[in-house]
């Protein structure tokens, strides 16, 4: 195949490491064997990239050579071949988890090695671009497993890097794993804009999504009428942003804002008789809580 590329694309050479360095101004794709070669970008069009990706996996000069098992994966989200999928047998369960660190912060060769050794085995890493990507986690019973908000402490002891997780859904089969890919990554990149917190699961993340999808004023519409006077008060607000992520417990919620059981259930009390809405039922809680985030 080298030969037959190299007589369309004459400056197209092999890197050996060690021997010679990964030119800026060449395009790199990883061949099947994991041999790296190197096209000039002034011989490539864009569809002549794009081609070249449907059976290359292209290799970016500052991130780690792609793993056999991450360009299998590659190919079968990217190319539009159905064999690539066809030909992927999945023992176990899996799922994306999006990632997404500050820009320059961490060289993505360390960042993958420090991540590696999290891990009961190694995890495929798909990289977007130089701080966001895909870690491919494969679902597996083991006493070793660790939490997404455990890694974000090592990182941040160990190495000093901030990162934020989005954990999707476990699936079974790579059936419209490519429109999965693209979707979590729009969601991730949602949700973020909206939240705070470090680690969200997909689960988690389905009110922002919902309330992203809908029209601006009406967001802010609904927020006016289930706020009301309180919309600017964030002291209640966070009260109960908490209430509602304790599962509406009483005493879960007293102990996570250091504050007595009697006095939230006074200030709930209060909302209630401003309002006329109930946080203590369910589907109350739930509108409030849209109208919270539609708030943001």
């Amino acid at each position: 195949m080298i030969n037959r590329l190299r007589n369309i694309y004459p400056s197209l050479i092999n890197y050996t490491e060690g021997e010679n360095k990964l030119n800026p101004t060449y395009k790199w794709f990883v061949m099947d064997d994991n041999e790296i070669i190197g096209i000039h970008e002034a011989e490539l069009t864009a569809k002549d990239a794009s081609v070249l990706a449907t059976f290359l996996s292209p290799y970016h000069i500052h991130f780690p050579l792609p793993t056999v098992e991450e360009r299998r994966w590659n190919k079968a989200i990217h190319s539009t071949d159905s064999s690539a999928t066809a030909e992927f047998k999945l023992a176990n369960p899996y799922r994306f988890v999006y990632f997404s660190i500050k820009k320059n912060e961490i060289d993505p060769i360390i960042f993958k090695n420090a991540i590696q050794e999290l891990f009961v085995k190694p995890v495929p890493i798909l990289w977007v671009n130089g701080n966001e990507g895909i870690i491919i986690e494969e679902q597996i019973e083991s006493d070793e497993n660790i939490s997404y908000e455990q890694i974000i402490d090592v990182l941040m002891s160990d190495l000093y890097v901030k990162i934020d997780f989005f954990v999707g859904p476990y699936r079974k089969g790579l059936e419209g794993v490519s429109q999965h890919y693209h979707s979590l990554l729009t969601a991730a990149k949602s949700v973020f804009a909206s939240s705070n917190k470090r680690v969200v699961t997909y689960i988690e993340a389905v009110p922002y999504l919902l309330i992203n999808q809908t029209d601006q004023n009406f967001r802010s519409d609904m927020s006016k009428m289930i706020l009301q006077e309180y919309r600017d008060d964030e002291e209640t607000l966070k009260m109960i942003e908490t209430f509602v992520q304790c599962n509406l417990n009483l005493s879960e919620t007293s102990k996570v804002l250091h504050m007595h059981r009697n006095s939230l259930q006074y200030r709930l009390d209060r909302f209630l008789e401003k309002t006329g809405i109930d946080v203590r039922q369910f589907h109350q809680a739930m509108t409030v809580y849209l109208a919270l985030l539609a708030r943001e």
